[in-house]
């Protein structure tokens, strides 16, 4: 992946509850599509799961007069290596969400593999194989790969399955790696590294509780990445910090 250059400070959204920031990520994101499909004729943004991702998604239905889906192209932060019909898939959550909606036919989604796909139960070459795949994306003249790059993030700051004090955190040249002993279970997931989400020109959090303000308190701040992942995470043009107060309560 190329090197991200110098980033703007992080902005932040904060809103009285989760529904206002989904809600508010939502119109941002349609407007960025929007304006990406204007400029560059099609727009990659990587999802994320959990309950904020996932609701974020449904707050898109209904609303393809403002997205053209086709010339829309989807990917992950991360994906469980587990059985493709497993519901804690991220991707069958996100079909059941948005993508198997007729209003979005036709949109593009790269799917990260399971366990019982093409590669087996071979987690290092499922996880190679999606690298190739993002490796091959052709970068904008900015250098930019992803247009958005949507986060959620644990209390202790992990985001997509980049834990504190791993390897995965720590890979600084490959855009994809395997986990295989993630402390949230289940242990085994493919996992898009951080210089894989700074190649996108827009990264955003969608962050909502009390028990993960600590953590946004550290994102925001420029902690060291290895101790709070979160903090590693930079859009080239924009970070923005979708919050609910709680979250935002040690800012």
């Amino acid at each position: 992946m190329t090197p991200a250059p110098q980033t703007p400070a992080p902005q932040t959204s904060i809103h009285p509850g989760a529904a206002g920031l989904v809600a508010a990520a939502a119109d941002r994101l349609v407007d960025t599509i929007a304006a990406a499909q204007r400029e560059r004729g099609l727009a990659r943004v990587v999802l994320t799961g959990g309950s904020n991702g996932i609701a974020l998604l449904e707050a898109l239905v209904g609303r393809a007069a403002e997205i053209d889906f086709p010339a829309l192209h989807l990917y992950f932060g991360d994906d469980r290596f587990v059985p493709a019909d497993d519901g804690d898939r991220n991707v069958g959550q996100a079909r059941a969400a948005l993508l198997d909606d007729p209003d979005a036919s036709g949109c593009r989604v790269f799917e990260m593999p399971a366990s019982d796909g093409e590669f087996g139960d071979d987690i290092v070459a499922a996880a190679a194989a999606y690298g190739a795949v993002v490796d091959a994306l052709e970068p904008g003249p900015d250098g930019a790969v992803f247009d958005v790059h949507l986060l959620g993030m644990g209390g202790e700051g992990h985001i997509n399955s980049l834990f504190p004090h791993t390897p995965a955190v720590a890979e600084t040249s490959r855009s994809v790696v395997a986990v295989t002993d993630s402390p949230k279970p289940p242990p085994r997931r493919i996992t898009l590294t951080l210089p894989a989400v700074n190649s996108s020109r827009q990264v955003w959090f969608l962050v909502a509780g009390a028990d993960k303000a600590e953590a946004v308190a550290a994102g925001v701040h420029g902690a060291a990445a290895a101790d709070w992942p979160c903090a590693g995470a930079h859009g080239r043009d924009a970070t923005v910090w979708f919050l609910d107060e709680n979250a935002a309560a040690q800012l």
